[in-house]
């Protein structure tokens, strides 16, 4: 997934952020770094100095605001679009850095600073938006547009800012304003609240088992990772298993022990559902009913409405049409999967019906029986080391980037490894990679950046620091972290948006890098994705991590005939937290909702299978209740009809690292940002749009 450390100013604006000089000061987020390419010195960094650096921030962005204000020159592209652009340096650089530690390496003051700072930012961005002589002069600008001459990038700039403004609220009368300042605080407050109570609830489980019969099934690799675990919890002679997901999909992929396995299970999907101090069903009803209040303010119909406007999809009929599509092809595939895998259960004397908590272990027993393949058998050819070199490879055959340690540059934990990127001996930006689940880092994966690519104010580049984590397999006593072909697959995904960042070339802030509607910013990431099992690829990074063998071709052979497996499941638990997501924000009518039953009522009119559960449970639906996807979870399978659709540009020329092609690619889209509309930049790419049938045949539906 894409995380955006970001100041908003109506329009969802990323800033970079040059390190301007500010008067001297004790706090070292109010002064110059004087570290390798300006990157934070985390180390000297304390939690007491992020208050008052943005309360500083708001002072300084306020100052910038009131001088566009009472400038009495004629409303120009400069004297306000450009300047108002440039607003907020200093926030915003303070905003980045506070995020991807509040994300990736918390603490209870963080969290504190979270909550208090939360009201204060949504109350700041609508002292800006809602300002009426501000958006005068916008309006003035946009409405004479045709009389200045703009770049192609100018023209997006201006056409984003006005339409922010009056997204933001800033047309409407003095009391709808009033109404949208109230709902804006609570909505910005109950995020936080929801992801904070999600890390707890994350955090707060143990599966501890202290009999060596219920670990029968388990490969020793993951019983070793698991007494590691425990060890470090002080339960030494015990083995630990938590809901982190790369400790918890083995766990069900081979255990024997079924009680334990719906325990497992059971305590993942009802995260947040618990009836505690860290239940988030109360949360997730007053965000529904407040996004649509405000929607409706704004002149909506619904959020989706409201959302979707600046997506590529356009409508919730759309994306509801698309989804229906994508449905009705694996709701078949889905259904003949559990007929297996319970035929499976009945040949072995089960007297049981499959379960939710079954699949895992079901699949794995159908592919090994029908590939002679699983994860173990591949784990030893993907070493996570190995694996990112394999990434880097393919970056520099298609881009030809380089990537070098950094070890003297400043990292916010022991785990972050941090490169130097460059092309040509050119410094092309800084990519931190962080890896390991702790109980400091949210779950799930994502990338962002302590500073964005653009140009200064005065044209000068400013390069991207950018930072890519997610939740992988563990090192453990004595082994590396040794990947599934999945978790080698989220590695290659955050490294597709890792490059759009880095191969960005836009001047303005709000249009760089990954500054592009929700549907789109996941094309770059997962066409990368088709590059990681690539026979010709494989061949480069999967070594085993003990011998150096290279992967054997009978193993690459399975890889490609088992690529197809199981996915009516993995589309099908997809669909239903979309269509999950898309029933709370196409509600028309302000309604307490019970989230329990609005869900099971959900689920059943589409006909979900009792053996899957969607991805995401309401409860502990992160993406859309607490960073940015509301509305668009459905945005991974549209890019992913785009992706299926790019990746045959290389493959139909016979080469997956044709350079003509990549160039396109870069040129066309990487380096763009939002400089364009999104369906004319991939029709510059491609030639073409793109159809469903390249996704269907992608995900083996067709």
């Amino acid at each position: 997934m894409m995380n955006k450390a970001i100041l908003v100013i109506g329009f969802m604006i990323m800033i970079s952020v040059s390190c301007k000089k500010t008067e001297k000061s004790d706090n070292l987020l109010l002064s110059e770094y004087d570290t390798p390419f300006g990157v934070p010195p985390f180390e000297l960094i304390k939690a007491s100095h992020f208050m008052p650096a943005f309360l500083k921030g708001f002072e300084e962005q306020k100052l910038a605001v009131r001088k566009i204000i009472a400038d009495t020159s004629e409303p120009d592209f400069v004297n306000t679009i450009k300047a108002l652009e440039y607003s907020g340096e200093l926030l915003t650089r303070v905003s980045r850095i506070f995020g991807s530690l509040n994300s990736a390496h918390t603490n209870d003051t963080l969290q504190a600073i979270s909550r208090e700072i939360a009201p204060l930012s949504a109350r700041h961005r609508d002292d800006i938006n809602l300002n009426d002589t501000l958006f005068r002069k916008v309006k003035t600008v946009y409405e004479n547009r045709s009389k200045f001459r703009l770049t192609e990038e100018e023209k997006m700039v201006l056409e984003d800012t006005y339409r922010g403004f009056v997204r933001s609220g800033a047309a409407l009368s003095q009391d709808d304003k009033a109404k949208l300042r109230k709902l804006n605080e609570e909505l910005s407050l109950l995020s936080v609240q929801f992801g904070q109570n999600l890390l707890a609830e994350t955090n707060a489980f143990r599966l501890v088992i202290d009999r060596h019969e219920d670990l029968a099934g388990l490969p020793d690799g993951i019983v070793e990772q698991a007494a590691a675990l425990a060890k470090n919890m002080n339960l030494e002679g015990k083995w630990v298993f938590t809901i982190q997901y790369p400790i918890m999909e083995p766990f069900l992929k081979y255990a024997e022990n079924r009680k334990l396995r719906e325990k497992l299970f059971t305590a993942y999907f009802m995260k947040g559902d618990n009836d505690n101090e860290r239940d988030n069903k109360s949360i997730i009803a007053r965000i529904a009913r407040l996004r649509l209040e405000r929607s409706k303010i704004l002149g909506y119909r619904t959020y989706a409405d409201f959302a979707l406007e600046r997506s590529m999809a356009k409508t919730p009929e759309r994306v509801m049409n698309f989804l229906g599509q994508v449905w009705d092809a694996a709701i078949p595939a889905a259904k003949a999967e559990v007929k297996a895998m319970q035929e499976i259960i009945n040949r072995e004397g089960g007297q049981f019906k499959l379960a939710p908590w079954d699949w895992w272990y079901y699949a794995e027993k159908i592919k090994k029986e029908k590939y002679d393949l699983d994860d173990e058998i591949t784990r030893p050819y993907f070493r996570i080391d190995n694996v990112i070199s394999g990434m880097f490879y393919v970056a520099n055959r298609l881009y030809n980037l380089t990537f070098r340690v950094r070890n003297d540059i400043p990292k916010y934990h022991q785990d972050v490894v941090t490169y130097e990127v460059s092309r040509n001996g050119r410094h092309v930006g800084i990519l931190m990679i962080d890896n390991y689940p702790r109980e400091s880092k949210r779950g799930g994966a994502w990338c962002g950046a302590l500073r964005g690519q653009s140009r200064d104010i005065n044209g000068k580049m400013i390069t991207p620091v950018v930072t890519m984590v997610t939740n992988s397999t563990p090192p453990g006593a004595d082994k590396p972290s040794l990947l599934t072909a999945d978790e080698a697959n989220t590695l290659f995904h955050e490294f597709g948006h890792a490059l759009h960042q880095l191969l960005s070339n836009s001047t303005y802030p709000s249009v760089s890098g990954t500054s592009v509607p929700r549907d789109f910013v996941e094309l770059p990431s997962q066409i990368m994705e088709h590059w990681v099992l690539e026979p010709e690829v494989l061949q480069v990074y999967a070594k085993h991590y003990q011998t150096g063998e290279v992967i054997p071709s009978e193993i690459v052979d399975k890889l490609e005939r088992a690529g197809k497996f199981n996915t009516g499941f993995t589309t099908v638990e997809f669909l239903a937290a979309a269509l999950l997501d898309m029933e709370y924000h196409t509600l028309t009518e302000p309604t307490d909702i019970d989230i329990r039953q609005f869900e099971k009522k959900a689920m059943d009119k589409y006909g979900l299978p009792d053996e899957i559960k969607p991805r995401y449970r309401s409860t502990y639906f992160n993406h859309i209740w607490s960073s940015g996807y509301a509305a668009g979870y459905y945005s991974y399978y549209w890019s992913e009809m785009l992706d299926a659709d790019a990746f045959l540009a290389f493959k139909e020329t016979g080469d997956i690292f044709n350079r003509d092609v990549a160039s396109r690619f870069e040129k066309e889209i990487l380096s763009r940002g939002g400089t364009r509309d999104p369906s004319a930049m991939y029709i510059a790419f491609r030639g073409k749009e793109p159809g469903i049938d390249a996704l269907l045949k992608n995900r083996g539906l067709k």
